[in-house]
Order: structure tokens, then C-alpha cells, then sequence
């Protein structure tokens, strides 16, 4: 590890000088991204389309989970060095480049540094041969997220354009403008990063300079969307009606649409992808996938960590959720048991099929979980305890110090998020791209006896793990930089 900086003799200067050496990174990163849909990142955070005091607050997050400083003034001519190369589509972690540069240089120059260890970028092809059309089928709370990632996410144009979005027709007249309302201001998730233009004339938004339709319809046979200039499109029903082959396989009978993914738990023999776990059995062949839920989705990737590095014998997961839309504001009837009570008043015990469905992405646990849940009035942001019996005895430095190297340094990194503060709560994690954040403060251990503690973000969080699903459904598959040691 590298020392740690010294302090500076004037705060304010050292402030302002790397103040403006952010600034000076932001065209840098934007013009990677635009032209060459290179994703800069810091340690996981994304550095695309930042403001100055977004990225320096990513600079200090190392020092948080690195136990070592890294500033400005060691990235920049890190990034620098990253312009001048002619790269194909890659992600490459600032953050953790510089760090390797600085640990162990090998005599070169940063510039050569570099150019060696993005060798294999260099040069590389697009990742698609043209652009995969994509259209959301439900505008909720995940249809608006999975909106505002892809548009977020478009670059130069070349990868995912979402071209259209399939709704019911609303009671009022302009339609149109309230959704328009809905994906511009969000009570949880804030505002809007960009521009949003309403074309009533061809039903259409412009974001960000992305045109997309949108489609009425009452069910998924009633649209052709060739008619609107969209060909060979996967489909991402986030409505939650249909979770079964054939309710889902309606979708395939629309002109125009070719795959279908799920963004809830699947039944059936559908594929339940939980990605950096199994999305390695994604097929090209396969039309209709799952991604899981966003309970899953946090719990599947520390599971696969603790297998991993200790080993489960047993154990039970409990989720703390927040509410969710299918519950009532107030008392009022509900099929579900308890969910008919209002949401933002109580706690309400229910079931979780998470830890049955751990079982569809990793086989071995199977029959080896049980599951609950409790409701709590929270609009967004959940936890997952899960207490586990482990394969062989550890401590809690133990454990913890491997789940920080497993979210700082594996396969893993972008699914599992660290943090040490013994301060953080459940509204610091709104926002989080991570399926879940090990809470390392809360870990408690008792020779094989585990409990884990992790927040996720089951709205934004979940989003990044379907859009991540549906980048490899169209076979995008971004290398990262710098490879593992």
C-alpha cells in the first residue's frame, strides 16, 4: 500500500487547486464516454456526467475503504494518459489504475504505465455491430429508473437505444405531459439529470436527445412496433403481470420485438439471472429471462462470497423492506395477508420468496435457507440480515477484511458495495448502483455463527442489475480495466 499523503500547510489551497483539477477531468470523461463509450469509474462510482464536488467526493471514498489517500493530483495524469489512447468500449476504474500505478510502477512512465496495462482496449471494435433497440412495457417505479439508466447510458449512440415505452392510456387528456412529470422530478431519486422535450404531435419525449414513443396499448398483441421503426427489440416488462413463459411469451408475438426480460422473479423453467452470478448462462438462444427480484439480487452476491470464503452450512434470511406500491396508504382490502394495512403507518410481517429463489442461482444452497420479511414504513432503500452457520469457525476481522477485498478487488465489485462508518442510514444509500452494501460496522460473528447486515437500494440499485441483464442479452460485454492481479 501507498503512504498516506502528507497534509497540506493550507487546506483552502490544496482545496481550490484539486477543485479545479476536477473540473478539468469532467470534459475528459465526457468526451471518453461520447466517442468511444468508455465508462470511467472510481473504485464502482461512476465518474460519467459528474459535477466537480460529485468526483472529488469519489476521490475521498478512498480513503474510507482503502485506508489510503488518493487525490486529483494522482488521477489526472492518470486520465490524461487514458485520452491519449485510441480505446475501444471498456469501463476502466480510475480509482483502482492509479492505485496499482502508484503501489508498483515498474519503472515506467505514467504514460507508459498506462498504455500497458490497457494494451488489450486498444483499438477494440464496437461491441455491437449497430444498436440493440430496447423498449420499456410498464412505466413504475422500475420502468422510470431503467428509462433514466439507458438514457444515462446511451454514449455515442452505438449500444442500447431505448426507442419506446408501452403503457395504458391514462384518464386525463394530457397523458403524455404527466409522465413527462413522473420521469422529470422524482420524490426519492431527485431530478431528472438532463433535458426532457414533449412531442404530443408524434407521442413521443425527447431525453437527452433520444427520441422515444410512446406506445397505448392494453396488451402486448396490439402493438406492432415496426411501425414505429423498431426491429429485433428486447422487451423489459416491468408491469409484473405476466411471470410465467406464456403470459411473458406475448410479448414475442408483437412485430418487431424479439426477447423478453422480467424485472421480477420468474416461474417456471424461466432463467432467474442474478448478474455476476449466473448471467453466464445467459444463451443467445434464450427469448424470455428473468432478473430476479432486488431481494435476491442483494442477497445472491454475499452468499456466493460467504460459499466462497467460509462456506454455509444453514441459515435465515430476514429483509427489512420498504413499502412498495402493492401495499395500501391506508386500511383497506388486500388479497395479500396484512398488506391491507396501511404501509406508511406500520410494520407489517410478510413473506419473501427470496430465499427459496437464492436456490434458481446458486443450486448448492438449496433447502438450506428460510426466509421472511417485515414491511416498514420507508419509501425506499431495505435491508437483508442474514445469519448464517458457516462451513468452518472466523472472526469478525476476519470476515470482514474479505468482504472488503471482495468488494474492492473481486469479480464481485460491481454487486457488493463496503462501507466501515459507524454513522450511515438507510436514506445514505439512496442512489446506490451496487445490489447491496456491506455494513462491516454491524457484522456479528461467533465461531461459525455469522450475522451479516446489508442495505440495498431495491428501487435504483435492482435497475442496475436489470439494465447490467440486458446489456448481456444483446451480447455487450464490456472489459474492465485494470485487470486483477
Amino acid at each position: 500500500m501507498t503512504q498516506k499523503r502528507p497534509k497540506p500547510a493550507d487546506f483552502f489551497k490544496d482545496w481550490k487547486e484539486r477543485e479545479a483539477l476536477a473540473e478539468s477531468m469532467i470534459p475528459m470523461i465526457g468526451k471518453l464516454n461520447r466517442e468511444r463509450n468508455v465508462g470511467v469509474y472510481m473504485y464502482g462510482r461512476n465518474l460519467v456526467n459528474r459535477s466537480v464536488l460529485s468526483i472529488m467526493k469519489a476521490h475521498r471514498f478512498v480513503r474510507q475503504v482503502e485506508e489510503n489517500e488518493l487525490s486529483e493530483w494522482e488521477t489526472y495524469p492518470v486520465l490524461e494518459a487514458i485520452g491519449k489512447l485510441d480505446l475501444g468500449p471498456v469501463h476502466i476504474d480510475l480509482g483502482t489504475l492509479t492505485n496499482k500505478y502508484m503501489r508498483h510502477d515498474r519503472g515506467l512512465s505514467v504514460d507508459e504505465f498506462v498504455e500497458q496495462e490497457l494494451a488489450e482496449a486498444v483499438g477494440a471494435g464496437k461491441p455491437l455491430p449497430e444498436s440493440k433497440d430496447v423498449v420499456i412495457y410498464g412505466f413504475g417505479r422500475i420502468g422510470r429508473l431503467v428509462a433514466r439508466l439507458l438514457i444515462e447510458k446511451a454514449g455515442s449512440g452505438d449500444v442500447l437505444r431505448l426507442r419506446a415505452i408501452v403503457l395504458r392510456k391514462g384518464n386525463a387528456d394530457n397523458d403524455l405531459v404527466k409522465r413527462a412529470s413522473l420521469l422529470r422530478r422524482d420524490s426519492v431519486h431527485g431530478a431528472f439529470k438532463g433535458t426532457i422535450r414533449v412531442d404530443e404531435e408524434t407521442s413521443s419525449l425527447i431525453c437527452n436527445g433520444n427520441e422515444i414513443r410512446f406506445i397505448y396499448a392494453n396488451s402486448p398483441q396490439e402493438v406492432d412496433y415496426t411501425r414505429y421503426g423498431i426491429h429485433d427489440a428486447i422487451v423489459v416488462d416491468s408491469t409484473g403481470v405476466w411471470r410465467d413463459e406464456e403470459g411473458l411469451g406475448q410479448h414475442l408475438e408483437s412485430k418487431g420485438a424479439s426477447k423478453v426480460l422480467l424485472t421480477a422473479p420468474g416461474k417456471g423453467d424461466i432463467k432467474n439471472i442474478v448478474y455476476g452470478i449466473n448471467n453466464g448462462d445467459i444463451e443467445p438462444e434464450d427469448r424470455v429471462l428473468s432478473a430476479a427480484s432486488c431481494t435476491t439480487n442483494a442477497i445472491v452476491p454475499v452468499l456466493k462470497a460467504m460459499m466462497d470464503g467460509f462456506g454455509v452450512e444453514h441459515g435465515h434470511v430476514e429483509t427489512v423492506h420498504s413499502y412498495t406500491n402493492d401495499q395500501n396508504l391506508i386500511d383497506n382490502y388486500h388479497k395479500g395477508e396484512r398488506r391491507g394495512r396501511a404501509a406508511a403507518l406500520n410494520m407489517v410481517l410478510t413473506e419473501t420468496g427470496a430465499a427459496k429463489a437464492v436456490a434458481k442461482a446458486l443450486p448448492e444452497l438449496k433447502g438450506k435457507l428460510t426466509g421472511n420479511a417485515i414491511r416498514v414504513p420507508t419509501p425506499n432503500v431495505s435491508m437483508a440480515i442474514l445469519n448464517l452457520n458457516l462451513g468452518r469457525e472466523t472472526t469478525k476481522e476476519e470476515l470482514n477484511q474479505y468482504m472488503r477485498e471482495v468488494a474492492l478487488h473481486s469479480p464481485l465489485r460491481q454487486q457488493i458495495d463496503y462501507t466501515n462508518s459507524p454513522e450511515v442510514v438507510s436514506s445514505d444509500f439512496v442512489g446506490s448502483r451496487r445490489a447491496c452494501v456491506f455494513d462491516s460496522i454491524a457484522t456479528i460473528v461467533d465461531g461459525k455463527n455469522a450475522v451479516l447486515y446489508c442495505w440495498y437500494d431495491n428501487e435504483f440499485g435492482y435497475s442496475c442489475q436489470v439494465v447490467r441483464c440486458l446489456e448481456d442479452m444483446a451480447g455487450v460485454r464490456y472489459k474492465l480495466f485494470p485487470k486483477q492481479d
